[in-house]
């Protein structure tokens, strides 16, 4: 019997973290079924010589909830290698929801998460109620890659308590009901329950989303739901305790509780910051004393600095200051007409020199610019200068630079603004912690604040070609073991025989993100940023062939990845 796909004289690094073998891969209707020498017949032949043949990429933190019901592919992520995804993190899903109800599951994602309203109102038709039923829903959608998904607190709450979600702590009634619907997602497929109690998370009002209100007794009662079950991941977006050490080892103490008790395990994303460098460093002991005391608990990891990324084209800093309010409101090519009229110039830069006394800003939203640490982006490789010190090799003053410098690309130019993990040395060492994933991408989020879909495609350029801190073995791993076992991805992340024909064809010469660009292709004309990646020769979902050198082929392969305890 012929294979239905077999990738030829390929370098097999199958993600156990073993070394690598040069071997052909058979693939018979969706499942690896061969690993050797390949000699038989098959429809289709990817000759991968001179490439490294891996497991697909998983990324355990997205926010596609929204975007899988307009975008089929699944990008950005599709693009630079990852074939499945966790959705529904910090507390942030569509469901449980009534139609009629949508506009506060919006209002929870809509400044928390930077996805438009109007791209959600316009790209989703909305037929699910239950968290079960939107399941059912995302089931039946044409998907490039692989989904599963947590059932959100924010949305939980909203649904049971309406308007209250946002003001009052739950009552037991409220508990109960809760409970229920919890319960029943677990049981339809959710891969766990997710929340957000990070004051970063904000509704466009000024308000907490719905997650913050709750007590954190509410949290005790819908994690251990899920251990009653014994099924189900417990996501958190931290509180943030700051410095003091007795508010520190309280708020530990709490979560160390929880996991014990629970028995489930539990997740969080955790960045190093220039501002407090060493404040990482006491979450991840717990990690280890959690285990030690007999809980799970393990950290999200990112790859590089959380850049936010300003432009010309998208976000800066001075949207909404005088004089630069009426000229940002403007066409491009009238914006680049002004930006060069010496008196508007002049105008814009005493402006941007003031000191800002607007409201604080959250999260990945851009905010007054530290000129040191602002960074034109004019490759994806670097190392960068600042603004600062080009100001000073010019002789100018660092907004007059940000502007001659964007007006030098006709505007066609971002500048990163890192807001975490500026410090690579504790960036590769959260990296190679034995009880952290590296993972963290926010796709589907942030769509015109940050490009983080590309963190898997820099592991492998930065990590391991350029720095060669990690070889190929340990990339691979870290981005397709390690994840898939973590979320309970039964039959990914590695390549072995019997298990999903997620494939990843990389050459380890080339693989690199490329620039991202400003795009207005969400439903309603909402704009976002886009990137996809070089190096990439194939990407295989489900034994079919979805990438062939970043481009779509017209398959769409990608399934519903339900939890452990769902029918069949």
């Amino acid at each position: 019997m012929a294979y239905d796909l077999v990738i030829k004289n390929g370098t097999v690094i199958d993600g156990s973290g073993m070394p690598r073998y040069h071997a052909d891969v058979g693939i018979r209707e969706g499942r690896i079924e061969n690993i050797g020498r390949i000699n038989e017949k098959s429809t289709e032949t990817i000759d991968a010589e001179g490439h490294i043949v891996s497991p697909g990429f998983v990324d355990g933190h997205t926010h596609m909830d929204a975007q899988v019901a307009w975008d089929p592919l699944g990008t950005c992520s599709c693009w630079h290698g990852v074939t499945s995804v966790v959705m529904g993190n910090c507390g942030f899903t569509l469901a449980p929801c009534r139609e009629s109800e949508k506009d506060m599951v919006m209002r929870n994602l809509e400044r928390a998460e930077d996805i438009s309203p109007a791209a959600m109102d316009a790209g989703i038709e909305w037929s699910w109620e239950t968290f079960p039923q939107y399941l059912d829903a995302v089931d039946k959608l044409p998907k490039g890659i692989n989904y599963a998904g947590y059932i959100g607190h924010s949305a939980l709450r909203t649904y049971v308590m309406g308007e209250r979600a946002f003001e009052a702590p739950a009552t037991e009634d409220d508990l109960r009901l809760m409970g229920h619907e919890l319960t029943n997602a677990i049981k339809a497929g959710a891969i766990g329950f997710s929340t957000s109690r990070t004051p970063n998370h904000q509704t466009p009002d000024d308000r907490p989303v719905a997650s913050r209100i709750a007590e954190w007794s509410e949290v005790e009662y819908l994690v251990n739901k899920m251990g009653v079950l014994n099924a189900g991941i417990f996501e958190i977006a931290h509180e943030q305790p700051g410095r003091n050490p007795e508010r520190v080892r309280e708020y530990f103490d709490r979560m160390k509780k929880l996991a014990i008790d629970s028995g489930r395990p539990m997740t969080w994303g955790m960045f190093s910051t220039r501002v407090a460098p060493e404040l990482w460093r006491p979450f991840f002991d717990l990690l280890d004393e959690v285990a030690n005391e007999g809980g799970r608990m393990f950290a999200q990891t990112h790859s590089r600095a959380l850049n936010v990324l300003l432009s010309f084209k998208s976000n800066l800093p001075f949207d909404n200051w005088d004089h630069w309010k009426e000229i940002r409101n403007l066409p491009i090519d009238q914006q680049i007409n002004a930006l060069r009229d010496p008196a508007i110039k002049a105008r814009l830069i005493e402006a941007a020199n003031k000191r800002y006394e607007g409201p604080r800003k959250i999260g990945t939203e851009a905010r007054p610019p530290k000129w040191e640490w602002i960074f034109p982006l004019f490759d994806m490789k670097g190392p960068y200068q600042s603004i600062a010190e080009i100001a000073k090799s010019r002789g100018k003053d660092n907004v007059e630079t940000m502007i001659d410098l964007a007006l030098e690309r006709d505007l066609d130019l971002f500048f990163m603004q890192p807001i975490a993990n500026e410090d690579q040395d504790h960036v590769i060492e959260m990296m190679k912690h034995p009880r952290s994933v590296v993972t963290f991408s926010d796709s589907g989020a942030h769509v015109s604040q940050i490009m983080d879909s590309s963190l898997q495609t820099h592991v492998f350029s930065h990590w391991v070609r350029e720095k060669q801190a990690l070889t190929l073995e340990e990339a691979v791993r870290m981005v397709t073991f390690e994840p898939a076992t973590l979320w309970g991805l039964n039959n990914r992340g590695l390549i072995r025989q019997g298990f999903a024909a997620d494939i990843t064809i990389l050459d380890p010469e080339t693989i690199c993100p490329r620039l991202p660009e400003v795009v207005y292709d969400l439903p309603a004309g909402a704009r976002r940023l886009k990137q996809k990646a070089d190096g990439i020769l194939a990407t295989v979902v489900n034994g079919k062939i979805l990438m062939k050198d970043c481009e779509h082929t017209g398959e769409l392969p990608g399934q519903l990845i339900r939890g452990p305890l769902a029918a069949g």
